[in-house]
């Protein structure tokens, strides 16, 4: 049929159809099958990350719409595109019903809507542009999976994304600009494609370590688990730690006393850390196994925290004023909690965290300090006097909340001017029992006396005493257990001269108290391992202890960490978090590298920290003008930096040609810089011809130097090196008069 015709039988076939029209319709069907695997990547990622179960009718489902459009992509398709406007509206009804019951996170919500118009999308797609909206589709569905997902498996989906965005990109331009016309010029090859990804890769690796990790959760729709009806009575009073009681907690008794068999016979249960309950038994013995209790999303590291403690027992703590809490709860339409406000002077940061529940966890809300908005799904939530946070029912795997918390910067100069003025209130933080009170003061005045200039605030006072524990005390993990007449901190400081980590921090309390410094002990988790992939830091049992928190009026109360091998003050906002992620990646680094490098390094990135930092503190025409400076050096010495490296990299390849053919190519070289380039389809006698047309002035000197390389290649025959490298300073000096 000639061409004539078939224009004519496609005119009678679609009459109403434009010739534009026909001519966008897309026939690649590699474009069509790379757009559809992009897609089921970016569904499988969010199913992944939320676990929907979308994929397994998703997926199917838009394979099945996607061969349906390729065969129909040159018809009208009327019928098909009135029932997927019926569907999207549909669909569209059911997220808006959805998203007035859902209060809290609505990105799943909005991950689904986009799958189900997807879904629909793919039954109508005859064009490059309906192909361009469902990769766009399935870049979105990529990026709510990135901010949901917790693991570092969405790494696995991400590279497999960007594999297959790749060829996705280059078939789009081939079919844009005619598959004929540039099939030399866009190559699929698989060592270019990898070529491609390689660099990619270490491209967006490298700027997302040098990314500034600056605050996020600039809105107030927080992550949070579906709501959680409690049924019965909430007794705020209650506290149920599976270590220490089983089953339902109403089955506890007085307070949530009842032990486990582990408790009752002084063994540590293996699972759940014991300073989660009314009362922490430090007589027990033995050592958890290692599990994963949580993830935490936060703006700023810290100490994860989720109980205190005002009584001393002898062998333990207990919370004296338990009965005196307080129930808070929230609106129907919103999951916020707000705590009572504390006042305190100095200045704070609001800091947000999102925890994410993995395993069994004690009806205890972890937060760092000062919690004062809390998301959780409960209707109600109970607040203790010591500002711990507590839940009608324990935490189970899989729950989500949020916290927001105005976590107060720790001033050391202001903190050693506080008085000792101390409110009535304060008082049963300095209960210690009376027959040990005189010897541990004495303890305490003694070790202080060692100090090199005699503190004299309480703040100077609970930090020398911190570390002169860490210096002078020993971990001691066979400490066999205490008898009924003996007291803990008595045997610690002058029988076993050390104890168990958490026995530090009650030293130190009852040490403080002696002093006449209100303190008390206070549980929680050390912040985790932080995934730098994930932005999240990974939290086990086994990072749970306690510390010591002291009280400072008009500022409130600060943490001190006794324990050997533990930062003498638990990690919080003074820290700079911007640039967590480089930092992370150079103590990895740093791990694998030699002492003396390693401090080597330290010294010059803190010698180059110090210059940013004076020169930040610049203002006005001085710093404009000297940031100016700066922008301009560094553009410059990366300019010669590039320059010497191609340079070096030319040399370098030079070095392993033969004489002739390195010779050749610098001759080639010279005339490339001229504005004479030799063509790569160009035979050497052919490119003679063009010198002698453009250049007639060079054509002897260039008509030698390739005669005897292509005599010397062809036909074996050696060269007059000599005489050829003078005829190439002649044909340099040429060049440099015809510059002049």
């Amino acid at each position: 049929m000639s061409t004539a015709l078939r224009q004519r039988f496609q005119q009678l076939r679609f009459p109403k159809t434009s010739s534009h029209a026909v001519a966008l319709v897309e026939d690649s069907v590699a474009l069509r099958v790379s757009v559809q695997a992009l897609v089921s990547v970016g569904i499988l990622a969010t199913d992944m990350a939320a676990a929907t179960g979308n994929g397994l009718w998703a997926i199917p489902l838009s394979l099945m719409g996607a061969a349906w459009s390729y065969r129909q992509r040159r018809r009208r398709n009327l019928g098909a595109k009135i029932g997927i406007a019926v569907g999207m509206l549909l669909v569209l009804f059911f997220f808006l019903s959805r998203l007035v019951t859902q209060l809290g996170d609505s990105r799943v919500a909005l991950a689904e809507l986009l799958i189900q118009l997807q879904v629909l999308h793919t039954f109508d797609m005859p064009r490059r542009k309906d192909l361009g909206y469902s990769a766009v589709i399935g870049v979105i569905l990529l990026g709510v999976a990135a901010t949901i997902s917790e693991t570092t498996a969405f790494g696995g989906f991400l590279l497999l994304f960007l594999a297959i965005a790749l060829p996705v990109l280059m078939l789009d331009y081939r079919s844009r600009l005619g598959l004929g016309a540039v099939k030399q010029q866009i190559s699929l090859a698989p060592r270019r494609l990898l070529g491609v990804l390689l660099t990619v890769v270490i491209l967006g690796l490298t700027i997302f370590a040098l990314l500034p990790r600056l605050p996020g959760y600039q809105i107030r729709t927080f992550p949070v688990s579906n709501p959680i009806e409690f049924q019965g009575q909430f007794d705020g009073q209650k506290i149920v730690n599976p270590g220490y009681v089983k089953g339902d907690p109403s089955q506890a008794g007085e307070g949530g006393q009842t032990f486990a068999d582990g408790a009752e016979t002084g063994q540590l249960d293996s699972e759940f850390y014991s300073g989660f309950n009314q009362t922490m038994n430090q007589n027990l013995r033995g050592s958890l196994t290692p599990k994963v209790v949580m993830r935490v999303r936060s703006q700023a590291e810290g100490f994860w925290r989720v109980l205190s403690f005002d009584q001393y027992t002898g062998q333990g703590w207990t919370i004296s004023r338990n009965d005196n809490v307080k129930t808070l709860k929230r609106p129907a339409w919103s999951y916020r909690f707000f705590t009572p406000p504390t006042v305190a002077q100095g200045q704070s940061k609001e800091i947000v965290q999102t925890y994410s529940i993995l395993a069994d966890f004690p009806n205890l809300i972890p937060a760092l300090s000062q919690p004062k908005e809390i998301y959780f799904p409960t209707r109600e939530i109970a607040v203790d006097l010591e500002g711990s946070l507590r839940s009608p029912v324990q935490l189970e795997e899989g729950l989500t909340y949020t916290v927001i918390s105005e976590v107060p910067y720790r001033d050391r100069t202001l903190l050693s001017q506080a008085t000792t003025d101390y409110p009535a209130k304060i008082q049963p933080y300095l209960q210690i029992p009376v027959e040990i009170a005189q010897p541990v003061r004495q303890q305490a005045e003694e070790l202080l006396s060692k100090a090199d200039q005699m503190p004299t605030s309480a703040y100077e006072k609970s930090l020398f005493l911190a570390q002169a524990l860490k210096q002078n005390y020993t971990l001691q993990p066979n400490l066999p257990p205490l008898t009924d007449d003996q007291d803990l901190v008595d045997a610690f400081l002058f029988q076993y001269e050390g104890g168990y980590p958490d026995h530090f921090s009650t030293t130190l309390t009852v040490m403080l108290r002696s002093l006449g410094i209100p303190a008390r002990l206070t549980t929680g988790f050390g912040s985790g391992q932080f995934n730098a992939l994930t932005g999240m830091y990974v939290v086990k049992n086994t990072d749970a202890y306690a510390i010591t928190e002291v009280y400072f009026p008009k500022y409130g109360w600060f943490a001190f960490d006794p324990i050997p091998g533990h930062a003498l003050v638990p990690p919080s906002v003074e820290q700079n978090q911007t640039f967590t992620v480089l930092r992370q990646f150079w103590n990895w680094v740093a791990g694998w590298l030699p002492s003396p490098l390693t401090g080597l390094l330290s010294g010059l990135f803190a010698l180059i920290a110090s210059a940013f930092a004076r020169l930040s503190l610049l203002s006005g025409w001085q710093g404009i003008v000297t940031g100016l400076l700066l922008v301009v050096g560094l553009v410059f010495a990366g300019w010669l930096g590039r320059l010497l490296w191609r340079s070096w990299r030319y040399r370098r390849w030079l070095s392993t040609l033969p004489p002739i053919v390195r010779l050749y190519q610098q001759m080639l070289k010279q005339l490339r810089e001229r504005g004479l380039p030799k063509r790569s389809q160009q035979t050497p006698q052919e490119y003679v011809q063009q010198i002698q047309q453009q250049s007639p002035g060079l054509a002897d000197i260039v008509a030698e130097i390739s005669h005897a390389y292509v005599g010397w290649r062809y036909g074996g025959r050696p060269a007059n090196l000599p005489y050829l490298r003078q005829q190439l300073r002649a044909l340099m000096k040429m060049r440099s008069r015809s510059v002049k």
